[in-house]
């Protein structure tokens, strides 16, 4: 079974940024990214900036980023083999 990878906030981010996803706004800690799709939908997700995450965080993270992204796709960056 695949294992959950520790990473830090900013990992997180970065992978979200190349899954074209934008930086929208930042209040304390927490970062929020949006991507519009070609139908105009929006789609936002908020990570902490810490420099390590929760793996409950991670999985909620994961879970939320799901509605927008392919397990397939986002599996990798997250778990691993």
């Amino acid at each position: 079974m695949p294992k959950l990878k520790i990473l830090s906030g900013e990992e997180v981010i970065k992978i979200f940024l190349s899954l074209g996803f934008e930086v929208a706004s930042q209040r304390g800690s927490h970062v929020k990214l949006r991507r519009i799709t070609s139908n105009g939908a929006k789609q936002t997700l908020t990570i902490p900036n810490a420099s390590e995450l929760d793996r409950g965080t991670l999985r909620a993270i994961y879970r939320q980023a799901l509605r927008y992204i392919s397990e397939q796709e986002l599996t990798p960056y997250f778990y691993t083999e």
